[in-house]
């Protein structure tokens, strides 16, 4: 068989192939981009919220694993502080910390204060464990957990849980109202003024 019969036989076998469409091509790599540029965003979000995280990573004092944590703002009312401290407000959220390495523990308190500051949620359960054999110290994450709440200005009280929610493992944390809550309150005030 001569060349030009083995290519007119080549060609003979591939007449019903079609060419691709060049646009199909295009749309892939724009989902592909699409997706590339989605997971990029997120990840610079991600590092964005980590570098804003002001929670201290330095040397702490260290809390014994059996003490209760107690910590309440100025002008907190005595009622209110005791209130929380016999867990008689209702548990809007709970955290836990136990099975969460120290960084994981750090960045999921941060959050969790932020976002439940703004769903309104008043009152947090936090679970972060006795810690009798963690390292380098005993109760390492319940001496850091006392440390980050006094830095958290949505925090304005906190204290050791009653034994049902986890006595010395854990803690209540009180947040201050959200702007909406706020505003609310000032309309229903007003209103009982009037």
């Amino acid at each position: 068989m001569s060349k030009s019969e083995e290519s007119d036989e080549f060609l003979n076998e591939f007449k019903d192939v079609k060419p691709l469409k060049h646009t199909e091509v295009i749309q892939t790599n724009n989902v592909q981009n699409r997706l590339a540029k989605e997971l990029k965003r997120k990840a610079i979000e991600r590092e964005q919220q980590q570098s804003f995280n002001y929670l201290s990573e330095a040397e702490v004092d260290i809390i014994d694993p059996y003490d209760h944590l107690g910590y309440k703002q100025d002008g907190i009312q005595h009622g209110v502080y005791k209130n929380l401290r016999l867990g008689k407000y209702k548990i809007d959220s709970v955290l836990n910390l136990q099975t969460l390495t120290f960084d994981q523990a750090r960045h999921e308190v941060f959050n969790q204060i932020k976002t439940s500051h703004k769903k309104g949620y008043r009152t947090i359960l936090i679970k972060h464990g006795l810690g009798l054999k963690s390292k380098p110290f005993p109760a390492l994450l319940k001496s850091y957990v006392n440390h980050w709440l006094i830095q958290m200005p949505e925090i304005i009280a906190f204290h050791t849980a009653i034994t049902k929610h986890g006595g010395n493992s854990a803690v209540y944390a009180l947040l201050k109202k959200n702007q909406e809550q706020k505003v609310h309150n000032r309309e229903i005030y007003g209103k009982r003024q009037g």
